[in-house]
């Protein structure tokens, strides 16, 4: 027997900020519409949910789309619901958040999009729809999120200095971090492991590699340890 509704349905979509780390900055992908409204404005990757898939899947797919980005970290933000944040219909997007090893990935644009690019995220400026406001609060919850759960280590290479880690934490933060004391409680909580290598093709004296050690924090972590910085 067919179900017929009474109200009408708002439409469903997706969007995602995808954060990526450089030498010395914060980026987030963007792509630029190839579709009105808003067409040739820069703004974040995202499309309708299909009747076939989840939120969590549709967020994937758009990113593989409109980005060539896959198999990366992402994470629930929040829902958007505001009545006139879409000039087309009744919109309401649920948003995610994606943190990528920058010089993993190339920007690629396809389906709707007819560009992509990293901006620094000092560098973005108005962008289409409500992608400003999505884009703020998916700072705030990165800039939040990485002092208590080890998510920054999704931005750096599989193997990274200690400087290059402390600098991560810097960078995303916006502030500076104490040297000696950073060090000291990173390397206390057990969750790096030395990998015997040294940094190659640098000027100065190669500093030591290691590694996020996930299976060790995931057995600490069922023991009741707090990771924070």
């Amino acid at each position: 027997m067919s179900v017929h509704y009474e109200f009408p349905r708002a439409a469903l979509a997706v969007n995602c900020v995808v954060f990526g780390l450089d030498e010395s900055d914060l980026n987030v992908m963007l792509i630029r519409r190839d579709l009105a409204p808003f067409e040739g404005q820069w703004a974040l990757p995202g499309g309708f949910v299909r009747l076939d898939e989840t939120t969590d899947e549709a967020a994937r797919r758009e990113l593989r789309e409109e980005t060539g980005l896959d198999q990366v970290f992402l994470e629930q933000l929040y829902t958007f619901s505001d009545l006139n944040r879409d000039p087309r219909e009744r919109v309401v997007s649920v948003a995610y958040y994606a943190l990528v090893r920058l010089s993993d990935f190339q920007a690629q644009a396809a389906t709707d999009a007819n560009d992509a690019a990293w901006f620094r995220m000092d560098d973005t400026t108005r962008l289409a729809f409500d992608h400003n406001l999505i884009l703020d609060t998916a700072y705030n919850r990165l800039k939040a999120k990485v002092r208590y759960q080890p998510i920054g280590f999704e931005l750096l290479p599989k193997t990274f200095t200690l400087t290059q880690l402390q600098k991560m934490y810097e960078t995303v933060l916006a502030r500076p971090v104490d040297k000696r004391n950073f060090r000291k409680k990173i390397i206390s909580m057990g969750i790096l492991l030395e990998t015997g290598e040294l940094q190659s093709g640098v000027a100065h004296r190669a500093a030591r590699l290691f590694r996020f050690n996930e299976k060790q924090y995931q057995a600490m972590t069922k023991k009741g340890f707090h990771f924070e910085i």
